[in-house]
Parts: C-alpha cells; sequence; structure tokens
C-alpha cells in the first residue's frame, strides 16, 4: 500500500450464504481525497463501507485503511476513523450537546479539551443554537449535522459517510457537502457512499458499483468520456408515454425520464436518432417534441453501463 493511499481494498469480497453482496473489488483513495462510492440499493456499498470500518470481516480479499489490514488490525486504527452509518444511530432522548459530550467520552477526549472541540463542531455544522435541544426533535437534515460532528469529535483522519444525505432537503443537502469540503481543508481523506449521482460529481474521483461489482473508476469528467455515443433531450408534453413508445423502437435500456424530460442514448448517428424517435411519436399522435443534443451527466454514464 502507498503512502498515499489511505484507503485499499484487494479482491475484497463479501458473502452472505449463496448471496455475494462484494465481489473482487479494488480500488484506492489517496490521502485527502473526496472518493464517492455511487451505486442503487443493493450494490454492495453499506458492505463495504462496514468492512472499511472494520464492523464486519470479509470472505477474501483485503481491506486496508491506512496501511492496515481491518480484518486483523482495526483496533491499531480505530482512533484514526470517523464512521457515519446510513441511518440515525444517536440518542434521541440526549440533547444535541449531550450526544457530542457522550462520543467524545467514548473517543477518551480528556475533559479539559472537550469543551473547545465541541464548541468548534457546533459552530462547524451551524447546530450551536439547537445545542439543548433533544437530538430526536431535530429536523432530517440536522440530525445528518449531528451525526457527522459526532463522527468527528476525535478528529479522525479517515472518515466513512454511508449515505449521509439519503432523505434530506436540497438545502441540507448542500451545506452537508460544504462541510465535507472544509474538512478536506484539514486534510481529512473522505469516502463516501451515494445513491444522488449528482452528488457524486462534487467528488475527485468516484467508483460505479452495481451487483457487487466496481464498473468503472475515475474521476467524474474521465468516466463520462467512457461513454459510447451520446445523448439526446427531448422535451414533449407527454414524457411518460413517449417513453414508452420509444422503448418499444430503441434497445432495452436506450430511453430514460429525466424529470419531465426524457433521454435517448444513441450508439453512432444523432440525426438518424433523432429523425427515427420524432418519426415514431409523431406516428403515436404526440406533437413534435423539441430535440437538443446534451452532455452526458454521469446518471446517463452509469445507465449506459447497465445498458
Amino acid at each position: 500500500m502507498s503512502l498515499s493511499e489511505a484507503i485499499k481494498t484487494n479482491a475484497l469480497q463479501k458473502r452472505f450464504g449463496k448471496v455475494t453482496a462484494v465481489e473482487e473489488l479494488s480500488l484506492y483513495v489517496k490521502s485527502g481525497e473526496l472518493f464517492g462510492l455511487v451505486g442503487s440499493d443493493g450494490a454492495g456499498k453499506t458492505t463495504t463501507l462496514r468492512m472499511l470500518a472494520g464492523i464486519m470481516d470479509p470472505t477474501g480479499g483485503e481491506a486496508l485503511v491506512l496501511g492496515r489490514n481491518m480484518a486483523q488490525e482495526a483496533e491499531e486504527v480505530r482512533g484514526d476513523i470517523g464512521y457515519m452509518s446510513q441511518r440515525f444511530g444517536l440518542y434521541p432522548d440526549l440533547t444535541v450537546l449531550e450526544n457530542l459530550r457522550f462520543y467524545a467520552d467514548i473517543h477518551m477526549i480528556p475533559a479539559r479539551e472537550q469543551g473547545s472541540r465541541i464548541d468548534e463542531l457546533l459552530g462547524f455544522s451551524n447546530l450551536t443554537p439547537f445545542k439543548e435541544r433533544l437530538a430526536g426533535k431535530l429536523s432530517g437534515g440536522m440530525k445528518q449535522k449531528l451525526g457527522l460532528a459526532c463522527a468527528l469529535v476525535h478528529r479522525p483522519r479517515v472518515l466513512f459517510l454511508d449515505e449521509p444525505t439519503n432523505g434530506v432537503d436540497p438545502v441540507s443537502r448542500r451545506d452537508f457537502w460544504r462541510i465535507l469540503h472544509g474538512l478536506l481543508g484539514e486534510g481529512v481523506t473522505i469516502l463516501v457512499a451515494t445513491a444522488y449521482l449528482d452528488e457524486a460529481e462534487r467528488c475527485h474521483r468516484v467508483g460505479l458499483m452495481h451487483r457487487g461489482r466496481l464498473l468503472a473508476c475515475d474521476t467524474p469528467k474521465g468516466l463520462k468520456g467512457l461513454m459510447k455515443g451520446g445523448v439526446l433531450e427531448f422535451t414533449t408534453a407527454e414524457p411518460r408515454r413517449a417513453v414508452r413508445l420509444l422503448s418499444a423502437d430503441f434497445p432495452s435500456g436506450s430511453v430514460a425520464l429525466f424529470g419531465e424530460k426524457l433521454h435517448l442514448y444513441y450508439a453512432d448517428d444523432p440525426e438518424e436518432a433523432r429523425e427515427r424517435a420524432e418519426a415514431s411519436l409523431k406516428k403515436a399522435g404526440l406533437e413534435a417534441p423539441r430535440v437538443r443534443q446534451v452532455e452526458p451527466s454521469l446518471e446517463d454514464l452509469f445507465v449506459s453501463l447497465l445498458r
């Protein structure tokens, strides 16, 4: 493991009976990097993070953090790791301040240091005005920020975040990512698992997972370069009906709904794909759609890879 690599997996595997959750996963995260592990539910993201955090032993391969094999040496590096689980794991009947003090005690932070550290985290997460509020009475976004603050109370060098913004409103999501980028300035290495492909655009590098396997890994820009062909965006008054019609006329996985628009993935000639799609919609009685060629997003790439 290189000194510049804070996290590394070598052919990492995890099986639950006959079910393979993670298969032959090999990746690395550089020190001070923000790495996004992206995939839908069941992709193996949570299982991967649990093995890296030393919570779960692998069936095969290695999970290395700061040069330590987490299946054998987890205790030696646990103080350098922060882990925030997918579900709110704090104590709802304790206040924000009491939760932070509790986690500080768990990590054996001396009492003389706790006050300044907790004040810093409260300010960092914009929770100072709510420090006397019960954790169970916080909004979803504030709960996530409190969870992050508790994961940071012992100043970890490596931070694992499992879908930290799942179910959080857009404003809180933005605030959460602002906090993460602030941590990068302090030299913290961050591995975040997320199902939101727009969030992956904020990462230095991204690994796309599906059914336990790593489909691709690169910078967001580098990943988009993997896509063969391109994307046509259709704006129509009946997008869902248009998706059904075009899905019947084009290869499986070539058409996807994006909000009120639909994306058509073509392999070769965009004009041929446009004319074919317009003819199909016109035949079904749909008014002529507005069509434009767009730059593929990570979501477009992911759909294309699955296809």
